[in-house]
């Protein structure tokens, strides 16, 4: 079995992690390493030069780190590539993505867009939820609310609670100023963004 055959296939992440993901990335004022060679020697510099490290959390052989270092290999094959990626973007600019975060979880918030099925509770009646799509910036408060979760580890499902209320918050009760008491059933997720 080669290197590439025991590579493990990337966890798969629900759509307000890959938001959350995407929004961080979003802020880098550099673009990450492209090519494998160049990959591989930054994550070995984050790692401290652990080839052992990086082939397991590569999922392949010390070897083939040594050699895609070396320039000895530099195409990878579609599961190592994105390995790659995903990996290099998660290190890239460690200090620009705080940043954004604490700016967002202090004083500007995130804007979410996203199309999917809303439906409402509100005062003993209820309203058929329908698909929508909604743009609308969540307040400081709830976007440190959601990055805290996601630090600590939360999954989507985790999420899903606080991202709904901070929409409904938003958009349908316009920070409490209407519609007291409503509470907005957000399913159906079928696109969302996030921007810091």
């Amino acid at each position: 079995m080669t290197d590439h055959e025991q590579q493990q296939p990337a966890p798969t992440r629900g759509k307000i992690l890959d938001a959350l993901t995407q929004a961080e990335r979003a802020t880098f004022t550099r673009p990450a390493p492209k090519s494998a060679t160049a990959q591989v020697k930054y994550l070995l510099t984050r790692m401290k030069d652990s080839t052992k490290d990086l082939a397991e959390r590569l999922g392949v052989s010390r070897r083939t780190v040594e050699r895609y270092r070396a320039g000895q290999i530099k195409t990878p094959q579609k599961k190592l590539q994105a390995a790659l990626v995903e990996e290099t973007e998660s290190e890239w600019q460690p200090q620009v993505r705080a940043q954004a975060r604490e700016r967002a979880a202090t004083s500007g918030g995130m804007h979410v867009e996203c199309t999917a099925y809303f439906g409402f509770t509100a005062n003993g009646s209820s309203d058929d939820g329908r698909e929508r799509f909604i743009s609308t910036p969540i307040s400081p408060t709830y976007a440190a609310q959601i990055l805290q979760l996601q630090e600590q580890g939360a999954t989507d499902e985790d999420l899903h609670a606080i991202v709904a209320e901070a929409i409904t918050e938003s958009y349908f009760t316009e920070w409490g100023t209407r519609a007291a008491g409503l509470r907005a059933d957000f399913t159906h997720v079928s696109s969302l963004d996030i921007q810091f």
